[in-house]
């Protein structure tokens, strides 16, 4: 194997495509991808016993493991060669993304910036671009360009 590409899914049309981007380099490196989704616990934490706030962490990662796995069985019937893995990961996305890719030799996220220079890379790819300790390569949507 030649090394691992992590790539950020989280359900978005630019997380799909810098998916498929990263199985397709992954096929021509002969390389493993690393699926992550980051995802953040609930900001308010529901009045009385942790039991309520317990149910509502348990539901947003069973939320983030199934749109991880949606978006990764849509993608791996073209990549049958590519060893796979998937996890789903509290915490905020750049963050987890380069704490994730801490021994990748690629990290893929996609594009979903608003204007300004996130109009481009998007808080996350300027993050993880500033933060990671191997090459970024952020996927710019198709519905972006033009």
């Amino acid at each position: 194997m030649a090394g691992t590409i992590v790539v950020g899914v989280d359900g978005s049309q630019g997380s799909k495509e810098a998916l498929r981007w990263a199985f397709e380099e992954a096929r021509l490196r002969e390389a493993r991808v690393r699926c992550v989704h980051a995802w953040v616990p609930p900001l308010v934490r529901p009045r009385g016993v942790g039991a309520a706030y317990a149910a509502a962490l348990r539901a947003a990662l069973e939320r983030g493991t199934a749109a991880l796995a949606d978006a990764v069985a849509a993608e791996v019937d073209g990549a049958a060669s590519v060893e796979v893995e998937a996890a789903a990961v509290e915490g905020a996305p750049a963050h987890v993304l380069t704490e994730a890719a801490q021994d990748a030799t690629l990290l893929v996220v996609g594009s979903r910036g608003h204007g300004g220079a996130g109009r481009l890379l998007g808080s996350v790819g300027r993050q993880c671009a500033a933060r990671a300790r191997c090459p970024v390569v952020v996927v710019r949507s198709a519905a972006r360009q033009g």
